[in-house]
């Protein structure tokens, strides 16, 4: 037997493409398609993860509006979309701004409401003067229309006015008057204050208009603003309801204030009903006060007149002479006074004689009373107050609670205050009543939902399941196919020692070495236990198997009789 002379090692270390090529074809058909998909699922998460932010640009266009936008939003290659419905055109939040302000320049959105800008092109040769005035109304409509829009209540507006024309050969000059037709958003209303708001914006916004010539309506066609007779057109009666629940909440929170400090917040209910006079009356009355006392009559005027001889002078007889010639005495009687005193200066001094005459004329001053009332509106009747209580809570030394009724003190005392916070008035028939009565505490019924069914824990799945699916397919994708032929073509080169054996090399591992092969198995023997050289034989195909480019190395060196290096 040749001897054998024993070789250097061999340091076998096979290129990236010799350990590709020495894989399977499974294997490199699962790597390819494992790095396909990889690269896919890292191209797919970077696209979502730098997707845009989309925001809104314009919303409530009309369709020439949105059509006119959408063109140039294509000719300036800025990517849009629309929200459900058609309502709103979205954008890149970070191209919001800079394509309004574009737009912005192009006119756009011109929108359907046009104002004094029509001005800008009335200049034109040939254009009439019914021409001009007309083109002014249109744009000062339009300007009222903006301007009434701009209300957070008002969703669209519409105004129209009548401008007479003015001419001085004209006695009667034509007023001016106009009309507002408001859609009000979901759920809202004007009040009382913005409607006289758009009266006023209307009737200032036109010359010697006057503001009952102003008409508001809204969209279901009801007349909201006050008619020439001067009646509401949303009728009295709305606004004497509404005024009657004024009062009503107020007596209520009266109560309430009153009473929850004493039983607790959520122990007192309280409902007040009052009646409230609305009708107005107007009464004047002309007054006389009887004949007065003598001391308390008030003299206008009087006139005494007295004709003829005194009585209280002798009247001449005989024959005329010296004696019947004499001069009356002195008057007694005063010249002014009361008509007491003249009257007893009269008497004082006499009665007139036969052919005497006296006149008296007193003229007393006569009382006139003129009263005129106005009965004012929404003046209370009568007030009904209802309240109930509920029972009181008690805690005992050992710490239980009970609830336990109110006496009959606690009970006056409640109502005392009931009646005085509301201004109890006996005379128009006012009431109130205090009731303790047990509360009901209704408990909602509480639904455990398990956690996957519950809306936060929902939300947060669909907000990550993007993410985390991307992030586990891509694991799956490394761990399934990726992996296993990176294993195989990483594995450590081994160092292979040779043997020449009459002139061929023989292949030593580096293991320790094996046992001597046994002697061949006797004929008889019915053991299948294997041999050495199959082990042996066993560990040379799993090389060939594990490491396939060393082994062909190997096996090319030694039919091109190469000495190992």
């Amino acid at each position: 037997m040749p001897a054998a002379t024993a070789l250097p090692a061999i340091s076998v270390n096979p290129s990236f493409s010799q350990r590709l090529a020495g894989l399977e074809q499974g294997q490199k058909l699962r790597l390819a398609v494992g790095i396909v998909l990889f690269v896919m699922i890292g191209v797919v998460g970077l696209v979502m993860g730098r997707q845009a932010e989309w925001r809104v640009l314009y919303a409530n266009l009309g369709d020439k509006d949105g059509g006119a936008i959408v063109a140039q939003l294509t000719t300036l290659n800025v990517p849009y979309k629309y929200t459900d419905g058609g309502g709103a055109i979205l954008v890149p939040a970070d191209k919001v701004y800079d394509t309004r302000l574009k737009l912005a320049s192009m006119g756009l959105p011109k929108g359907t409401i046009t104002g004094f800008e029509l001005m800008d092109t009335a200049n034109r040769f040939g254009m009439t003067q019914f021409q001009e005035r007309l083109t002014f109304q249109r744009g000062l409509e339009g300007e009222l229309t903006r301007t009434i829009q701009a209300l957070s209540s008002v969703q669209s507006a519409r105004v129209h006015l009548a401008l007479p024309n003015q001419n001085g050969f004209f006695r009667e000059q034509q007023k001016p008057s106009a009309s507002v037709v408001v859609g009000m958003n979901a759920g809202r209303s004007l009040d009382r204050a913005q409607l006289a708001g758009i009266i006023h914006l209307v009737s200032s916004s036109v010359p010697e208009m006057d503001p009952k010539a102003v008409s508001v309506l809204d969209d279901s066609g009801k007349l909201l603003s006050a008619t020439p007779d001067g009646e509401l057109g949303i009728g009295a009666d709305a606004q004497q309801m509404q005024y009657v629940q004024q009062i009503e909440q107020l007596y209520s929170k009266r109560i309430l204030d009153i009473l929850e400090p004493v039983v607790g917040r959520e122990n007192v209910r309280a409902q007040v009903t009052a009646e409230l006079d609305f009708s107005q009356t107007e009464s004047t009355s002309e007054l006389f006060k009887p004949n007065q006392t003598p001391d308390a009559a008030a003299i206008r005027s009087q006139q005494l007149l007295e004709a003829g001889a005194s009585s209280g002078a002798a009247t001449a007889t005989g024959v005329p002479g010296a004696t019947t010639n004499q001069p009356p005495g002195p008057s007694t009687a005063p010249i002014n006074g009361s008509a007491q005193a003249l009257a007893a200066a009269g008497a004082a001094s006499g009665a007139l004689g036969a052919n005497g005459r006296r006149e008296s004329i007193i003229n007393y001053e006569v009382d006139k009373t003129v009263r005129v009332v106005r009965g004012s509106t929404g003046m209370v009747k009568r007030i009904s107050a209802a309240v109930v209580l509920n029972n009181q809570t008690i805690t005992d030394a050992k710490g239980k609670t009970a609830t336990t009724p109110l006496t009959d003190a606690q009970l006056a005392k409640m109502t005392t205050l009931v009646r005085e916070t509301i201004g109890f008035n006996q005379d128009r028939g006012d009431s109130v009543n205090v009731v303790n009565a047990p509360f009901t505490q209704d408990k909602a019924p509480v639904y455990d939902l398990p956690l996957w069914r519950q809306p936060e824990v929902q939300d947060l799945a669909r907000s990550l399941a993007w993410p985390l699916g991307t992030l586990l397919f891509g694991a799956l994708v490394l761990m399934g196919a990726i992996r296993p032929a990176l294993k195989v073509m990483s594995q450590p080169v081994q160092e292979v020692k040779t043997t020449r054996v009459g002139g061929l090399d023989a292949i030593e591992s580096d293991e320790p070495d094996r046992p001597l092969l046994a002697a061949p198995a006797s004929a008889g023997s019915l053991s299948n236990e294997p041999t050495a050289s199959d082990l042996a034989l066993e560990e040379a195909r799993k090389l060939t198997r594990d490491n396939p480019a060393a082994v062909a190395n190997i096996v090319k060196s030694w039919i091109n009789g190469e000495a190992p290096a």
